[in-house]
C-alpha cells in the first residue's frame, strides 16, 4: 500500500525524509553496531545527539540565551501539574485563559494543586469558536503568571497576536503550533510543547523556560518534578526517550534544510489560504464555526449540511487516500490537521477532493 495523506491531529505525519533516514540507521546507528533504540543514554553518541537537538531548537526558534531548554517526558498533560507545582508559592495565584479542551484541563489540574483563577473563558454551549478580546482578559493583582494555549486543535482557533499582560509572564502550551511560525519569546516566562504535532513522534516534551522563572522552582518537590533539577542534569536526570529525541532531531534538521521558520511559516500561510478559500467559496456547504480572525493555520474545522453528508465525506476521503479528518468527538464535523510535514501539494489534493465532493453532492 502506498503512503496516504495523514491529517490526524496527533500523532501526526512525519517527513518521509526523516522516516527513510531512520529506516537506514535502525540496525546500526553511527557505526555503534546498535540501534538508537538500544544505545545507552550516557553514551558519547547519544549525548551529542541530545545536545545537538537543543542547539537546533534554539537556532530554529531563535530562543534567547536567558532561556533554558528542557526535554522531558509525560507530555503536555504532566506540564499541567508541573507548572503550578514549580512556579506558585503557597500565597501566590495564577490566571488561566480557557479557550478549548486542553486549556480547560490545564486550569482544572492546576486548581487541584495551587490557588488559580479563571482569567476568561470563551466557551459557549460547549463550543469554543473564538478567542477573547483584550478587554475580556482579567489579570488580578499579584498574579505570578498567566496561562494560555496558543492553538486549539479540537475547535480550530489560534492566537495570532498574544495578549499583553504587562509584567505578568505568559506561560503557554504550544504543543500544536510550535515550529510553525516565528515567535517573540519576550512575553513568555515558559513555553511547553509535546512533540507529536510538529516536532516529531510522541515521547519527548520540550520546555523553554526563562532563567528567572526557573529560579522559582520550589525546593519541596520530588526531584523528578523539579525544573531546576532537570536543568542541572541537562534533562538527563532519568533515562530520556532516546528514540523520540532522535526522531525530533531529524525533523529539526529537515526544517532547517527547508529554510527554517521563514520558509515553514510562508508555506503554512499558503496552505491555510487554500483550504479556507475553498470553505468560504461555498459557505452554505462547508460551514466554519470559528470566527475568521481566530482561525487556526494548523487545525481546520468545518461542518457539512448534515451528519449524513459528513460521514460520506469522511468515508469518500478515505477511499481516496485521505485519512484522519473526522472531527473530535466533542466537536463533531470535519477536522483537517495540516502540520509542517504537509506541503501545499497535499492541501491541493484535499481541496480538489472537496470541490469534487460538492459537485457530486451539492
Amino acid at each position: 500500500m502506498g503512503r496516504v495523506l495523514n491529517f490526524y491531529a496527533g500523532p501526526s505525519a512525519l517527513p518521509l525524509e526523516a522516516l527513510e533516514s531512520a529506516k537506514n540507521e535502525i540496525f546500526d546507528w553511527k557505526g555503534t553496531g546498535m540501534s538508537v533504540l538500544e544505545v545507552s543514554h550516557r553514551s558519547k553518541e547519544y549525548i551529542e545527539l541530545h545536545n545537538e537537538s537543543k542547539d537546533l531548537l534554539r537556532k530554529l526558534l531563535a530562543i534567547p540565551g536567558d532561556y533554558e531548554i528542557l526535554m522531558l517526558q509525560g507530555g503536555a498533560s504532566l506540564q499541567f501539574a508541573m507548572i503550578p507545582m514549580n512556579l506558585l508559592g503557597d500565597d501566590q495565584t495564577a490566571g488561566y485563559i480557557v479557550t478549548g479542551r486542553f486549556s480547560s484541563n490545564a486550569f482544572k489540574t492546576a486548581g487541584t494543586l495551587r490557588k488559580v483563577y479563571l482569567s476568561v473563558s470563551t466557551e459557549e454551549d460547549g463550543i469554543f469558536s473564538r478567542l477573547p478580546a483584550p478587554e475580556e482578559i482579567n489579570i488580578e493583582t499579584g498574579t505570578a503568571y498567566c496561562h494560555l494555549t496558543s492553538n486549539n486543535t479540537i475547535f480550530g482557533t489560534q492566537w495570532k497576536v498574544f495578549p499583553d499582560t504587562g509584567p505578568v509572564p505568559l506561560v503557554c502550551d504550544m504543543s500544536s503550533d510550535i515550529l510553525s511560525r516565528k515567535i517573540d519569546f519576550k512575553p513568555f516566562g515558559l513555553v511547553y510543547a509535546g512533540a507529536q504535532k510538529n516536532l516529531g513522534p510522541s515521547g519527548v516534551t520540550v520546555i523553554i523556560i526563562r532563567n528567572d522563572i526557573l529560579e522559582r522552582s520550589r525546593e519541596d518537590l520530588p526531584d523528578i518534578l523539579n525544573y531546576k533539577v532537570h536543568a542541572g542534569k541537562n534533562s538527563l536526570y532519568n533515562t530520556p526517550s532516546c528514540f523520540a529525541t532522535y526522531m525530533m532531531n531529524k525533523v529539526l534538521k529537515w526544517v532547517d534544510k527547508k529554510g527554517g521558520l521563514s520558509a515553514v511559516e510562508e508555506q503554512n500561510e499558503k496552505k491555510a489560504y487554500l483550504i479556507y478559500g475553498t470553505i468560504d467559496k461555498d459557505p452554505g456547504f462547508f460551514r466554519s464555526r470559528v470566527e475568521k480572525q481566530c482561525r487556526s493555520s494548523m487545525n481546520v474545522t468545518f461542518n457539512l449540511p448534515s451528519e449524513e453528508l459528513e460521514s460520506r465525506f469522511i468515508s469518500d476521503a478515505q477511499k481516496n487516500g485521505i485519512i484522519g479528518i473526522k472531527g473530535h468527538r466533542s466537536a463533531g464535523g470535519v477536522r483537517v490537521s495540516m502540520y509542517n510535514t504537509h506541503g501545499t501539494d497535499d492541501i491541493e489534493v484535499l481541496v480538489n477532493f472537496m470541490n469534487n465532493f460538492i459537485n457530486r453532492n451539492g
